[in-house]
């Protein structure tokens, strides 16, 4: 356990300031990024823990999931962007705010059964991210898929594909029927961008099928509030449900999902939709690990900070993202937070990384103040909405603003330029409609050939 410990051989023991960064999404891999770039090896050691080797580009989760962009291209490996920090594979269990530990749980620990190991640190970024938000809803476990990472994303694109060669190939039209219907609940950014983005595959995958027409297909989004993409405007909301109803995908709001046990979606409209895709985007929580640090929380389980980023109480805890309650110094309501968004993320982890080099050492504070700049929105290939310093913008401007924003964002020109190169061949060239579905269980085919092929008198 001593390597673990000590990653680099720096730390709290030889003198050396650790900086622990818990999280490796927007805001901890931003804040390590900026860290390494101003902090000298002899002024700190940068140690991160995520449980994934490598930060996924949420934004761009619905073009993998249609196909538009490789899924490879939008996840950034962390070993080769922080490669002057200490990497660690696994999660925070707890954290110690007075003892200055946090236990970790790594793929090592997990094989050795050794249990947690403690990790000392001068300085904590808590950037762990959020979850998704789930319901006690009867049947929501077995048969929804989630779309927050891009294993997810991933899933869900070969799961389309394959409803609609189960429904090419079924003479069963209650099969056939629940196939072809897909339903989405939850009208926010991922749930309106995945379903538009696979709505488009589809109908263009469907032109390879003798018997699949596009009109067979019923997309369902299903909105327990009365507007969708609300960060947008209400105006734009309201024309986003009107290009997708134009496009005969059936929006609901001000309806909830009541259950969806043996594959059949109820709605508490009385609907009732046989349905083998369900999709569940209808908000995230906190990470669970902010429970057990013993923190300040707020009402929705965020850590309570200071505009510097500072978690109250504390003089070496820091939090931002998903994870904190930090106050809207550019709002006119002294109570308002800053929204929990990419937006907010990527400009807090620059101001908490120079306070914390600020800290160590010892120059002033910065608060963190940012205007909401707007919002930009996919509604698939070609159309989109954006609201962008009072500027509203629809269609095909939109859609490109979308695609040009998020492009400037993405770390590393490395993943911009492979980025770019596929949406210029993409263009050249027709969307694959390949499904890789033994993606899921790669042993699948081994295990049937080890299991049913094995000649009897075989050792």
């Amino acid at each position: 356990m001593a390597a673990l410990k000590e990653p680099s051989g720096a730390g709290p023991e030889s003198g050396i300031p650790r900086v622990l960064v818990v999280g490796g999404g927007y805001v901890g891999m931003y804040t390590a990024l900026r860290l390494q770039r101003k902090l000298g090896r002899d002024e700190a050691e940068i140690v991160v823990v995520e449980p994934q080797p490598y930060m996924t580009y949420q934004p761009f989760l619905p073009e993998a999931a249609a196909g538009s962009i490789s899924p490879r291209h939008v996840v950034v490996p962390l070993r080769r962007v922080l490669d002057r920090c200490a990497l660690v594979i696994g999660e925070a269990r707890r954290v110690d705010p007075a003892r200055r530990i946090a236990t970790l749980a790594t793929l090592a620990t997990e094989e050795e059964g050794s249990g947690d190991v403690p990790m000392p640190y001068d300085h904590l970024v808590l950037a762990p991210g959020s979850v998704s938000r789930t319901l006690p809803i009867p049947g929501l476990a077995e048969h929804a898929i989630g779309f927050k990472t891009v294993e997810e994303a991933i899933g869900l694109r070969n799961h389309v594909l394959e409803q609609l060669d189960i429904a090419s190939s079924t003479r069963d039209v209650e099969v056939r029927d629940a196939a072809l219907t897909f339903v989405f609940v939850g009208g926010g950014y991922a749930g309106v961008e995945a379903l538009a983005e696979l709505e488009d595959m589809a109908r263009h995958a469907v032109r390879y099928y003798h018997n699949i027409q596009a009109d067979d297909l019923k997309w369902v989004l299903v909105e327990a509030t009365g507007r969708i993409l609300p960060e947008i405007g209400e105006d734009m909301g309201t024309y986003a449900v009107r290009e997708l109803r134009g496009r005969n995908i059936d929006v609901r709001l001000n309806t909830r999902l009541e259950s969806c046990e043996k594959r059949v979606v109820a709605l508490d409209d009385g609907s009732r939709l046989p349905a083998r895709t369900i999709v569940w985007t209808a908000g995230v929580k906190p990470h669970p690990v902010l429970s057990r640090t013993g923190l300040p929380l707020g009402d929705r389980g965020r850590v309570r900070c200071a505009a510097t980023l500072l978690v109250d109480g504390t003089d070496n805890v820091w939090a931002a993202g998903d994870a904190a309650a930090v106050p809207d110094l550019a709002s006119d309501d002294p109570d308002a937070l800053c929204a929990p968004n990419a937006q907010h993320a990527l400009r807090q982890a620059r101001v908490l990384a120079d306070n914390i080099v600020a800290s160590l050492r010892g120059g002033p504070l910065s608060d963190y103040r940012h205007a909401y700049a707007g919002s930009v929105a996919s509604l698939g290939l070609h159309k989109g909405v954006a609201q962008v310093y009072g500027r509203k913008l629809t269609g095909y401007p939109a859609w490109f603003m979308h695609r040009a924003y998020h492009l400037s964002r993405m770390p590393t020109f490395n993943r911009k330029a492979r980025i770019l190169a596929e949406w210029i061949l993409s263009g050249l060239f027709k969307r694959e409609i390949i499904s890789l579905g033994s993606l899921e269980n790669p042993r699948a085919e081994f295990e049937l050939a080890a299991g049913a092929g094995r000649e009897p008198d075989a050792p």
